[in-house]
């Protein structure tokens, strides 16, 4: 019988010894991203924790904002958004990082259907903010009051959460977007642990594909894009109408240093309002040029309907897209990149109370008020008065919006514009292209 020679046996030690030092690196690369992974998830959950919850608790504790229907679109949101980082992205998380499912079959339905009906939930409630702005900017005020009564916002918010249903619970629990994929759909189980109860596998067939991403995202999409579209041709208008006005009606006053709001007195959204200031001292013939009044709102207006629809579209668009390509090549697309794609979906609604409510300023004051244990002195920032009257004067329709025409002055100064006496204030109205 033969003997290992020496230098086989020293051999079989080196390569023993690399074996183990090459595992013992992996097993350490591994536990290093599953560590900066868990750590990255938990931020990512709990900044769309606190952000969503403190809209919520904002429109609690403030009555001002309740008094806003736009507002409840955007609490409903908040709600929507917190669900989803309390009920879905943690179980989506522990799956990622653990690379199993431990939940059983059931529960990877109610799951999943939990994750279709809440992430559509909170795209369609972006839907309806969008609408909303549309009738109170671009509608009449007796068109958006009646357009966005009490109940209409009721059966509008019910929508919302009722329309969901309807691709999410329904479908999934009764198997229907696995009509015609069965046997990929087992193949898929096999490859990731054999049985449901150790991998969580969602596949879809063509056609809840295709009608899942139609109501999810693809018509809400469209009808964002019409809205936000029409409401920045009319904030343009808005725009030009003041400089008319500014142009024809203003009369000089020596050392003052006028401004010219707009605002439309049917809703609170900041597109609504426009500034335009003159030199001191200067009379209504010697104003700063006009194109560069109007390259600025138009330049700050087109930035803050660009970076809504863009987070939105940058969030869910590459996932959608995904969803309906990936049926129709075989179900090609590697998981990392579902995965991938799914979690920048779940970013939007950490994203969301920042874009919808951070950038609102009444939301802000309201937010101080709770971060600061309810210090008044942050209830009505910038609201203040020293006593001075404060009136608005009525000017023209423009685009069937009824709007007010305020210009603002230094204390005791008063003119007559078209026969109406405007008296003016310290107060300097706030310039804000919010999105709300």
């Amino acid at each position: 019988m033969a003997t290992a020679s020496p230098e086989n046996l020293l051999d079989d030690i080196i390569n023993t010894e690399q074996q183990e030092d090459r595992e013992e690196q992996q097993e350490f690369l591994r536990l290093l991203e599953t560590v900066i992974l868990t750590i990255l998830l938990s931020i990512i959950i709990l900044i769309t924790v606190f952000g969503n919850l403190l809209v919520m608790v904002a429109l609690c504790k403030d009555r001002h904002l309740r008094k806003k229907k736009t507002n409840y679109f955007i609490v409903s949101l908040a709600f929507a958004d917190l669900l989803v980082a309390l009920v879905v992205m943690p179980f989506a998380a522990i799956e990622l990082t653990t690379g199993q499912w431990l939940y059983g079959e059931i529960f990877c339905l109610v799951r999943t259907s939990l994750d279709v009906l809440l992430t559509t939930a909170s795209i369609l409630h972006l839907c309806c903010i969008a609408l909303d702005r549309y009738y109170a900017i671009c509608c009449q005020p007796l068109v958006y009051r009646h357009k966005m009564t009490p109940v209409r916002v009721a059966v509008m918010l019910s929508g919302c959460w009722i329309i969901p249903t309807f691709i999410s619970f329904l479908p999934i629990m009764q198997s229907w977007n696995a009509i015609g994929i069965e046997d990929i759909i087992e193949e898929r189980r096999t490859l990731t642990g054999g049985s449901n109860d150790t991998s969580c596998v969602f596949l879809v067939n063509r056609p809840y594909a295709l009608i899942c991403s139609a109501v999810a995202f693809y018509v809400p999409l469209a009808l964002m894009v019409l809205a936000y579209q029409r409401i920045y041709v009319t904030a343009m208008t808005h725009v030009r109408q003041i400089e008319t006005l500014q142009r024809a009606g203003s009369a000089p006053v020596t050392g003052t240093d006028p401004v010219v709001t707009v605002r439309c007195s049917t809703s609170s959204d900041p597109l609504e309002h426009y500034r335009l200031r003159a030199t001191p001292g200067s009379s209504s013939s010697e104003h700063p040029p006009v194109a560069n009044s109007r390259m600025r709102i138009e330049t700050k207006a087109a930035k803050t309907l660009a970076v809504i629809m863009g987070c939105f579209c940058l969030c869910w668009a590459p996932f959608f897209i995904t969803n309906v390509v990936d049926p129709f090549i075989h179900y090609s697309v590697p998981w990392q990149l579902w995965t991938a794609w799914l979690w920048l979906g779940y970013i939007n609604s950490g994203l969301n109370p920042f874009l919808y409510a951070f950038l609102n300023r009444a939301f802000r004051r309201a937010f101080l008020v709770i971060l600061c244990c309810g210090d008044e002195r942050y209830a009505r920032q910038g609201s203040y008065s020293h006593g001075y009257t404060h009136r608005a004067c009525s000017a023209p329709s423009v685009n069937g919006t009824s709007m007010a025409l305020r210009l603002s002055f230094l204390p005791n100064r008063s003119y007559s514009d078209n026969g109406q006496s405007i008296l003016a204030n310290e107060q300097e109205s706030q310039d804000s292209l919010g999105p709300l």
